[in-house]
């Protein structure tokens, strides 16, 4: 079967040694941005030789954690050599795909900041059922969380905006997208392809535009609705949002100036319109440096 690729995220962080090993070897620190952990506890060393044993607990939902345990190496250079944070860890929870792991943290200082990368992988229990998963959604999923809290990290450092702050916009903002996209693609797949009889077709045929061909301009209109919906989810911009907001502001103004009475209906197009305006509103106001994968690199290197 084919194996996934070990794992690797790369950020550049403009900041000095000191302060990137303090936000990334201090565990109260640690865990408040990396989304892969909930908690993380360092166990008291038997001797300042020993390796750094740790626990740590991820929340699942509905009251379920998956905990695990591991230990970490880390050498810090007070000169310009090699700066790496070693670690191995595993999980006896059977709620846990990762049965055993292990990875690295690099930090290359660098005169204009620290390019700070990680590698790891692990292996998987379950079966084969547990490889799929981890191949077809979970190993996505973690690569896409690590590069999130990598610039997380990032900006809490350069910017000063924290990670609870920057998770809970990007978690804003994504509701906000999500209700969008949806009434657009409901509308453009229920109201104008499966059922456009109930009421699209006879708005086109009352205009008097595309005589005949009423029918076919609605279903493709639809599937415009549909794929803009799609954008909208799959590919979170300011400018669709902008977009959104036009589009959606003339077509309750067109519906007003057509019949003004509309406006005295009961969830009526001007109304409804401006409620989904606003969500994009709130969007683009919580858009301002949320933490994003596709800033970090996620392939290895050459």
């Amino acid at each position: 079967m084919f194996k996934p690729p070990a794992l690797y995220i790369e950020t550049k962080i403009r900041c000095d040694l000191d302060t990137l090993w303090s936000y990334t070897q201090d565990p109260a620190l640690h865990e408040q941005w990396d989304l892969r952990f909930t908690s993380i506890t360092y166990l008291t060393k038997s001797s300042t030789e020993a390796t750094q044993k740790f626990t740590y607990a991820t929340k699942i939902g509905f009251g379920l954690a998956v905990e695990g345990v591991g230990e970490s190496v880390a050498t810090k250079s007070t000169g310009s050599g090699e700066n790496i944070s070693v670690l191995k860890f595993w999980s006896d929870s059977l709620l846990s795909l990762i049965k055993v792991g292990s990875g690295y943290w690099k930090y290359v200082v660098q005169p204009d900041g620290i390019r700070f990368f990680t590698g790891y992988d692990y292996t998987t229990r379950w079966g084969f059922f547990g490889k799929w998963i981890d191949r077809m959604f979970f190993r996505p999923l973690i690569r896409t969380a690590t590069a999130i809290s990598f610039d997380a990290l990032k900006n809490w450092i350069e910017r000063g905006i924290h990670p609870k702050q920057a998770y809970r916009a990007k978690l804003t903002v994504l509701i906000a997208t999500l209700a969008l996209s949806l009434v657009w693609i409901y509308h453009g797949l229920v109201s104008k392809i499966l059922f456009p009889q109930n009421g699209e077709i006879a708005l086109f045929q009352a205009s008097h535009l595309f005589v005949g061909e009423e029918a076919l301009v609605v279903r493709l209109i639809g599937v415009g609705e549909i794929l803009f919906g799609l954008l909208l989810l799959f590919w979170q911009r300011k400018a669709l949002h902008i977009v959104n907001m036009l589009a959606l502001g003339f077509l309750g103004f067109s519906a007003l100036i057509s019949n003004p009475t509309v406006a005295t209906y009961p969830f009526n197009p001007v109304t409804f319109n401006f409620a989904l305006i606003v969500l994009s509103l709130v969007a683009i106001v919580n858009m301002h440096n949320l933490p994003k994968a596709r800033n970090c690199i996620t392939r290895p290197r050459p």
